[in-house]
């Protein structure tokens, strides 16, 4: 049989499944300077003076005022915030994992009762606006004695993270085969022994994802922080774009310079982990 050697070449496909063509490109390159654009602005208004600024707020900085971030850095408090934002986001990252954890392995991997109910419970809570907890919240931890410290604050960004993380991890582990836990139990193994040295090995980069994400959360929350903290000294880095307003006026040099140092770890993690947490998310969405 004759080959036709002037046939049209196939469109390479991508591993996922879709065809890489030049209108997916020019999309996405479209869609990184969408994200980008905002971010290299903030990067040049840190650079450059109030008078700068106001008369050149998009373009390339005349005058580099590198003193903007070591005056941010002071006038914000920004080390001691950094230190209080380290605490709390780890407390949070923890406590997500060990309320979000066990209860996503019973609902993906156990029979339990009123699975269907309790899910949708969680969508319905999810759904809810936090500010309506403020109030009630507010009243319970000056009762509770919560009011100014860095626990009460972990414990409320740990409730507000559970719902969502419960459902992200149950989407991701129901994906993991379930003749791995019958074959362990079959050799005797106890339920604790099957969740943690079968599912848990197999189900880090789903709480993973679940980590940077309550993380992340945490780490750039305000309006929890300006209302059950009064202590300046307990105040975490994202509040520190309150000490850079003089009266009515505001410092847009310094809270751009800020705004890159309050930017940089995260870009610097993201940058660290990244396959991590696209095949976590893409591990969980696809599954269930």
């Amino acid at each position: 049989m004759a080959i036709h050697t002037d046939a049209p070449a196939r469109e390479r496909v991508h591993p996922g499944g879709s065809r890489r063509t030049p209108v997916s490109y020019l999309v996405l390159v479209l869609l990184a300077l969408f994200a980008a654009l905002p971010v290299l602005v903030m990067v040049f208004n840190s650079l450059k003076s109030n008078y700068e600024i106001g008369a050149n707020p998009l373009g390339f900085p005349t005058s580099f005022e590198f003193a903007n971030f070591v005056e941010a850095w002071v006038q914000g408090n920004m080390g001691r915030g950094l230190l209080n934002t380290v605490v709390v986001v780890s407390g949070t990252i923890a406590g997500t994992w060990l309320c979000a954890g066990p209860a996503a392995y019973a609902m993906a991997r156990l029979d339990l009762p009123l699975r269907r109910g309790i899910e949708n419970y969680l969508y319905f809570v999810i759904s809810l606006p936090v500010q309506m907890f403020i109030v009630p919240l507010f009243f319970l931890w000056v009762q509770l004695g919560l009011i100014d410290t860095l626990f009460g604050l972990i414990v409320i960004y740990v409730a507000l993270n559970t719902p969502f993380s419960v459902l992200l991890l149950r989407t991701f582990l129901i994906g993991i085969p379930r003749s791995l836990d019958e074959a362990a139990r079959i050799d005797g193994a106890s339920e604790w022994r099957v969740a943690t040295r079968i599912v848990l090995p197999l189900s880090l980069p789903g709480f993973l994802t679940v980590g940077l994400l309550s993380g992340l959360g945490a780490y750039s929350e305000l309006l929890f922080c300006v209302t059950f903290l009064s202590d300046p000294e307990l105040f975490p880095v994202a509040t520190a774009f309150l000490n850079f307003s003089q009266g009515y006026a505001q410092n847009y040099g310094l809270v751009n310079a800020a705004g890159v140092i309050l930017l940089a770890p995260l870009v610097l993690l993201f940058l660290a982990l990244q396959r991590r947490f696209i095949s976590g998310l893409a591990s969980s969405g696809v599954k269930g």
